[in-house]
């Protein structure tokens, strides 16, 4: 259970800033910031690969213009500038007047390091979402200085420097030309330099992350002196969190993407379960068909579970065999450049359902839909979480799980045992995205989130009747709130789409 949100959080969530706009100004009314385009000079991005695809190495995955797939150099220009305008505000708010107007900020954000799995084999690498989401650099060894008088909207990039000996090892760099023709920005310097840029930057609140840094060598080496020298540090996940959790239109399609992908993927997974079944052919084939359909790769270990090792929510042996006449839970999705999908289905493996699996089911699915029913602004996760116990209680009633006379505070105790997970989580960059954010917070439009009800029981609970002993159901779905009204990620549902036999 997350912790309740800081007021910080709240507030940045809800922020509506009162930028002026001036001549020549950019307007983006979703997000309620302005930049100015006149200023920007596009470069011509070098004609050699760079560290990440670009429009002249990759020109069928990426436009001119793109910095990823999809997502614009103004898209994240307008992604910094909205932070800056929620640090101007909260510094407002802190000091309780107007006078924060001449104090400096601060911003530093780190890339991720490279990690390795034994001495020099790298793990594949997955950048800092944070870092992503404000730059859009896919590269390791880098970072984001954000810094000016009451609004820190001016933006230097620090990238490695070009080296031929150690490209030839680990493949192209950026460099400074290569990251600053992708981004956009002007500033672009060596990550040798950041130190020494920040001891130049006079601020009197540094916006960083620092208990737990996400690179501990630059941390070490250029960050960690300015924050001795006294400086105040502020947390800057929160607001980052804030800024991630509402998803502009660019990346609600990435995301419908994601959901795309995986929904063939469970289609194609389903038609090859014919009677006994290892679980690892499960595995591979879901891995398959979403890399052969587009994912970059899978957005978590999925869960294959066959019979009762439903019943352990987080297993990922997947090594078993399923045998003819149990059910496997598949809880899986990719990563489509930078956004993910989160999906669970539960099925048969021979293809038809016996009836205490049916009727567990159809359970689960009538509790799933109610609370898709729900997904929309105004309404929290964990309001939609009570609504799913009480009627996860009302369907144990009906399963004969517990006795018709069970009083409804011994029903809802029961739920939270055969259900012990909450209805759902957050979701975007990260499978449990922005965990900063609280789940009592109302939607908005434009969040992400899944809904996954479920109900187990174990082989060995002697309080449940017999025939449901070593059943466990869980059914998943994404949904992006809309303004008016909520919207599949993608069309996959245990009703609307039938067994593939």
């Amino acid at each position: 259970m997350l912790q309740p949100p800081s007021r910080m959080l709240k507030a940045a969530v809800q922020f509506v800033s009162r930028t002026r706009l001036s001549p020549g100004a950019f307007r983006c009314p979703c997000r309620n910031v302005s930049v100015k385009t006149g200023g920007w000079k596009t470069k011509k991005v070098p004609q050699r690969y760079l560290g990440q695809p670009s429009p002249y190495t990759h020109p069928h995955l990426i436009k001119y213009g793109e910095v990823t797939p999809g997502l614009t150099q103004m898209e994240f220009e307008l992604r910094r500038q909205r932070l800056a305008s929620l640090i101007e505000a909260h510094a407002e708010r802190l000091s309780g007047s107007s006078d924060a107007a001449d104090s400096a900020h601060i911003v530093i954000v780190l890339s991720h390091p490279i990690r390795y799995m034994t001495n020099d084999i790298p793990y594949p690498f997955h950048q800092n979402q944070d870092f992503l989401y404000l730059t859009g650099i896919l590269e390791p060894d880098s970072a984001l200085v954000m810094f000016g008088s009451r609004r820190p909207d001016q933006a230097i990039l620090f990238m490695p420097r070009r080296d031929p000996a150690r490209e030839l090892w680990d493949g192209p760099r950026s460099g400074r030309d290569g990251a600053a023709a992708l981004t956009g920005l002007e500033r672009v310097h060596c990550i040798e330099e950041l130190g020494m840029v920040l001891k130049s930057l006079k601020g009197g609140t540094v916006w960083y992350d620092g208990s737990q840094p996400c690179h501990p060598r630059l941390h070490q080496t250029h960050v960690r002196p300015l924050l001795e020298r006294g400086a105040v540090a502020r947390s800057l996940r929160p607001l980052t969190h804030s800024l991630r959790a509402i998803k502009s239109p660019a990346e609600v399609e990435l995301m419908k993407e994601a959901g795309r992908i995986t929904a063939q993927a469970f289609k194609k997974t389903m038609a090859i379960c014919r009677g006994d079944i290892d679980e690892a052919l499960i595995y591979a084939k879901f891995d398959f068909e979403c890399r052969a359909h587009g994912a970059n790769f899978l957005a978590y270990p999925p869960v294959v579970a066959g019979g009762n090792r439903a019943n352990t929510l987080h297993y990922i042996n997947n090594n078993q065999i399923i045998k003819d006449g149990e059910m496997v839970l598949l809880d899986g999705g990719c990563e489509h450049y930078g956004y993910v999908s989160d999906v669970t289905r539960t099925w048969p493996v021979n293809g038809k359902f016996s009836e205490a699996q049916r009727e567990l089911y159809e359970a689960v699915l009538e509790v799933q839909l109610a609370c898709l029913s729900l997904s929309s602004p105004g309404v929290s996760l964990d309001h939609i979480y009570s609504t799913m116990l009480t009627l996860l209680s009302k369907q144990l009633r009906e399963l004969r799980v517990l006795p018709h006379s069970a009083n409804d505070a011994d029903a809802i105790k029961a739920a939270r045992r055969y259900c012990p997970h909450h209805v759902g989580h957050y979701l975007g960059m990260d499978v449990h995205d922005t965990p900063e954010l609280s789940r009592s917070q109302p939607l908005q439009p434009g969040m992400a989130v899944t809904i996954e009800p479920g109900l187990y029981f174990s082989e060995d609970d002697e309080s449940c009747p017999e025939r449901f002993r070593g059943l466990g159901v869980r059914i998943e779905d994404d949904v992006h709130a809309h303004r008016q009204n909520n919207e599949g990620l993608f069309a996959f549902n245990g009703l609307l789409v039938p067994f593939p036999w």
